[in-house]
């Protein structure tokens, strides 16, 4: 089941969002945090994330506006390690709530809790309509890359906020594309270098007992395929409706992150 989930989530997403810019990691974090920890969780996403935007840039990565790329991901760089060092601290911390449901022992964590916090609240910002169009003046680039990195880095989720700030760029399209995706393999090796300090070294065998690193491997070939087939066919493809089903179930997932559901 666990192979169907991660699997189906990185082969759909991320064939849709090859050209919006975000939601591979928003979504395939949640999925992982099903059967894993949630630090666990933003760090093995963050793998999957990685090689999904190595391929990606190899696809449409010569697009790539290089001073864009300058001016955007070395500030989200160092703020992606400062944001990963914080959810490390934060996965430290005791739990705030315990309690059982139906037999099953629930855990509200600081980790858990700010975590909620960000995913609803991105979740809000793309069931907004008038959020659907937000971006910001260009010279405020750097601010967007350290406000993306940061937030990458501290819950996995930084797409929504890096496209924000890219929209005003004065890019085209796939300069776009490629412009993002390059940024993203920037920030993720930064992010990945402190995940692998602290929680893969804390948390390396119950990964791979509760075949960690198998999902992993397949969430990223699910993603592979999916880009490719992306950058094949979904071109003409709309992502209004795929935008409000994403909201939907990051406010579900938020929910039960808060509550120590999940």
């Amino acid at each position: 089941m666990s192979y169907v989930l991660i699997c189906a989530v990185a082969f759909i997403v991320s064939g849709l969002t090859l050209f919006s810019g975000f939601g591979l990691g928003t979504v395939l974090m949640p999925a992982f945090a099903l059967f894993f920890p949630v630090e666990v969780a933003v760090a093995a996403t963050a793998v999957v994330h990685l090689a999904n935007n190595i391929f990606k840039v190899f696809l449409v990565g010569r697009r790539a506006d290089v001073k864009v790329v300058a001016a955007f991901a070395v500030p989200a760089a160092v703020f992606a390690a400062v944001g990963a060092a914080l959810l490390g601290y934060f996965a430290t911390l005791k739990p705030l709530v315990e309690y059982a449901i139906g037999g099953r022992q629930c855990q509200v964590t600081v980790v858990k809790l700010v975590i909620a916090v960000l995913v609803g609240g991105f979740a809000v910002l793309d069931l907004i309509p008038r959020f659907e169009n937000l971006a910001v003046n260009r010279k405020y680039i750097p601010l967007g890359g350290a406000l993306s990195g940061f937030f990458g880095g501290l819950s996995g989720i930084q797409g929504a906020l890096r496209s924000v700030f890219l929209l005003k760029a004065g890019l085209g399209k796939e300069s776009f594309v490629g412009t993002v995706v390059l940024s993203a393999v920037i920030v993720d090796i930064s992010r990945l270098s402190i995940y692998g300090m602290t929680f893969f070294s804390r948390h390396l065998e119950q990964l791979r007992a509760g075949g960690g690193i198998g999902l992993v491997v397949a969430g990223s070939l699910a993603a592979f395929l999916g880009a490719f087939l992306g950058a094949k066919l979904l071109k003409k493809i709309t992502m209004k409706t795929v935008k409000i089903m994403v909201g939907v179930m990051l406010l579900a997932i938020a929910a039960a992150l808060g509550t120590g559901i999940v």
